[in-house]
């Protein structure tokens, strides 16, 4: 089966590094126009090296800086790759932060900063792409579908994270947004999904891999004994922007090496 998404114009938010370097890639493997985005001056250059790889094997992109909790930069961006591109045909809500503490001392700032990105940002986008989706409407020679957006969530909207409350929250919140957007939208065959990623190897977790001890310890959660990488992500990405998944929407789809089966349990926990 070879999946084409020729034609297509796909936006994949704090796409500079980590899970959305990889599934940028990806996308730009099976045909799409990749618009990488980053957030600040800080990210150019390795949003740039993203390109530069994408371009150097003879996939095609633009490199976009936009802060996705902040409504006037996403309005913006959305304008300039319409402008530029004609359209958008998939929306990959990757950006995402981590801002930890224990709860009792987590700050106002550490909350309002993961909600306003993981959560917010997801929201904005996914309203600008709709908008766009609306107005372009369903042309059969890029796809079946009016448009795709694919959320990127954690199998954190499901399993509790001490330490972590607001991410938690903020992955918990996406599964809603998704199916409401998946409810709101079917009738006008816009599909909205969620990819939820276990143990991804990608600097946001470099503590839970960069030494043999923290990586043995963490394979104690993951029961098929290895760390994702980022293609793991981009490969179910580019499957999803498919017209193969022309049928899938709503749904949350783990990627997690059986994370969700909590191993610990394994031997009676």
């Amino acid at each position: 089966m070879e999946i084409s998404l020729q034609n297509q114009v796909a936006v994949v938010t704090g796409s500079s590094s980590g899970i959305g370097s990889g599934i940028a890639k990806s996308l730009a493997s099976a045909g799409a126009t990749v618009v990488i985005n980053h957030s600040s001056e800080r990210s150019a250059a390795e949003a740039e090296a993203v390109l530069k790889e994408i371009t150097e094997a003879g996939g095609k992109g633009i490199v976009c800086q936009c802060d996705v909790s902040k409504e006037d930069q996403v309005v913006k961006m959305f304008q300039d790759v319409v402008s530029q591109l004609g359209t958008v045909d998939i929306l990959v809500n990757n950006a995402g932060v981590q801002k930890d503490a224990k709860f009792t001392e987590m700050t106002l700032d550490q909350w309002n900063t993961v909600i306003g990105i993981n959560l917010t940002g997801q929201f904005l986008c996914a309203r600008e792409a709709i908008k766009e989706f609306l107005r372009r409407g369903i042309d059969p020679s890029r796809s079946v579908a009016c448009g795709k957006i694919i959320h990127i969530s954690s199998v954190h909207e499901v399993i509790p994270w001490a330490g972590h409350a607001n991410y938690a929250a903020s992955k918990g919140a996406i599964r809603m947004l998704m199916q409401t957007l998946a409810q709101e939208y079917g009738a006008d065959k816009i599909r909205v999904n969620s990819i939820c990623p276990g143990a991804i190897q990608t600097p946001i977790n470099k503590d839970a891999w960069s030494t043999p001890d923290a990586l043995n310890s963490l394979m104690t959660l993951v029961p098929y004994n290895r760390i994702g990488q980022p293609q793991d992500i981009g490969n179910l990405a580019v499957f999803l922007a498919s017209d193969f998944a022309d049928y899938i929407t709503g749904a949350s789809i783990f990627v997690d090496g059986g994370m969700t089966t909590f191993e610990s349990f394994s031997t009676g926990g």
